[in-house]
């Protein structure tokens, strides 16, 4: 189980506010996706499988190629930013 004291410290670091309830709400779920993990773990041969990107085989899918159309400059699409620094736009940082 993860301890609540480590939810909080994570919550903290991605300035993320959350009521003393929705900690319990949280270790609760965290403790069913580890029991879930374990089972998993369990499976025969399950290192064998290979892992994918997608649910679906996709074997009969065409993707249609690339093609840029009206393609912006970097000053027009810079122009709405409240604050850019050598073309990049400028915004708080949000994880310690």
């Amino acid at each position: 189980m993860i301890e609540k004291d480590k939810l909080k410290e994570y919550a903290r670091k991605l300035m993320f506010d959350m009521e003393e309830s929705e900690y319990d709400t949280l270790q609760e779920e965290f403790s069913i996706i580890l029991k879930q993990m374990e089972l998993i773990e369990k499976i025969e041969n399950i290192s064998l499988v290979e892992p994918m990107s997608y649910p679906f085989m996709l074997d009969d899918v065409v993707l249609r190629d690339d093609t840029v159309n009206n393609e912006l400059s970097t000053h027009d699409l810079l122009l709405n930013a409240d604050e850019v620094e050598n073309n990049q736009i400028v915004v708080p940082k949000v994880v310690e």
